[in-house]
């Protein structure tokens, strides 16, 4: 685990309590040194402050993304719903806003350590016969189609760059394509049951998704908003 704070007595206090858990933990207290050590050590999760000095945590976070998947989870001075979505829109799977708790920072890491590296979409229904080795089919809605166990997307077959945390929200999503999900079915689907914060995360990532998927809200062939529950996929063939 990398936690990167240039508040350098904050950051050995978090690296501390984290060890305390059982946890490897590596320092940084620069964003130069946070990426350096990033593809040193390949962390399953980054800790990253915002508010960085010179490359501040969203360059950080965006430089990683290049070369890991690993998870990050955000942390901003400022309550700013700004900063948050911002942190989000480069690749960050959670924030968390100072001050802390660090039993909350803690609870957020083990989290995210216990999504699978599998999407939960891969998890089969006992109830569709079949054998148990059966690996799913590529699910394909008109020019997309969702491969769960390779982990890829691909639009007018050309393979779409998505985040760990916007595959699984996919994932899900296409599984189950005339299901409506609310917010928290997506959360505990993709984050798990136990994760605390505001739910209108799943729409930050939702609309990502949308992005890439050049899928407007205003014309969606894929991802469709359902007024006063949530949003599902467009129907599969």
């Amino acid at each position: 685990m990398l936690v990167v704070d240039d508040e350098q007595p904050l950051a050995a206090l978090v690296g501390k309590y984290l060890q305390r858990d059982g946890f490897e933990v590596v320092l940084a207290f620069d964003g130069l040194t946070a990426v350096d050590q990033a593809r040193a050590v390949d962390p399953d999760v980054i800790v990253l402050d915002l508010g960085l000095p010179g490359q501040d945590g969203l360059e950080v976070c965006r430089q990683v993304r290049t070369f890991s998947d690993c998870y990050v989870l955000m942390l901003t001075a400022r309550g700013d719903e700004v900063d948050k979505l911002v942190g989000l829109s480069v690749g960050a799977d959670d924030y968390l806003t100072k001050p802390f708790s660090l039993r909350e920072l803690v609870a957020r890491v083990q989290v995210l350590l216990r999504r699978p590296r599998r999407s939960p979409a891969l998890a089969r229904d006992p109830a569709v016969p079949g054998p148990a080795t059966a690996m799913p089919s590529p699910l394909r809605f008109g020019p997309l189609t969702v491969d769960v166990p390779a982990r890829e997307a691909l639009l007018d077959d050309q393979v779409l760059e998505l985040t760990r945390t916007e595959f699984d929200v996919l994932a899900v999503l296409a599984t189950q394509p005339r299901m409506a999900f609310t917010r928290r079915q997506l959360i505990e689907a993709v984050w798990g049951p136990g994760w605390v914060g505001d739910e209108h995360l799943v729409d930050v990532h939702i609309g990502h998704l949308r992005r890439k998927l050049a899928d407007p809200s205003d014309a969606p062939r894929f991802i469709r908003t359902v007024r006063g529950i949530g949003y599902r996929m467009g129907e599969g063939r």
